[in-house]
């Protein structure tokens, strides 16, 4: 996982904050108002913001009218979209795409890497303690993928056998 040397922990956009901040919008209606207005704001293009922001979209879809979901969503996938091509290489943008795009219904058409995220996934937590992310990171992204049925198997069981 790469830090950007813009984003320090003392800004609102540090990455404890933002995980915390995610965890919290995804549970609450207005945690997840509280999180979009704080990433509607953010303007740079640290790839991990930017996934973040994504995210903040996709949560807020969740809370709005059924007129504008879809909006949301879309936009959501536009940054995704963004912050990948930034760096394509970074677990934590891919599990946050693979967070949203795994919980949307398939008739949108907006779950298209989902597959590709969870095998990118897979591939990068067997590397661990290499794998680039940090302790907090690996355990909430293995969590994700076997909790949440996203790997079964061998795979499940592998990354069940790596400490974090």
């Amino acid at each position: 996982m790469t830090v950007s040397p813009f984003v320090s922990d003392a800004t609102p956009y540090s990455l404890p904050n933002l995980r915390r901040q995610y965890q919290e919008a995804a549970t609450s209606k207005d945690a997840g108002e509280k999180f979009h207005k704080l990433m509607s704001a953010y303007t740079q293009r640290d790839a991990v913001v930017l996934a973040y922001k994504a995210a903040a979209e996709a949560i807020r879809a969740r809370d709005a009218s059924m007129f504008n979901k879809l909006t949301y969503v879309q936009n959501a996938a536009k940054q995704f979209d963004e912050a990948v091509k930034l760096d394509t290489d970074n677990a934590e943008v891919r599990f946050l795409r693979l967070s949203v795009e795994s919980n949307l219904p398939s008739f949108l058409g907006l779950s298209t890497h989902v597959d590709e995220d969870r095998q990118f996934l897979v591939e990068t937590l067997l590397q661990h303690p290499k794998s680039g992310l940090d302790t907090e990171s690996f355990g909430l992204v293995r969590d994700f993928l076997v909790e949440r049925g996203h790997v079964s198997g061998p795979d499940a069981e592998k990354l069940g056998r790596i400490s974090s």
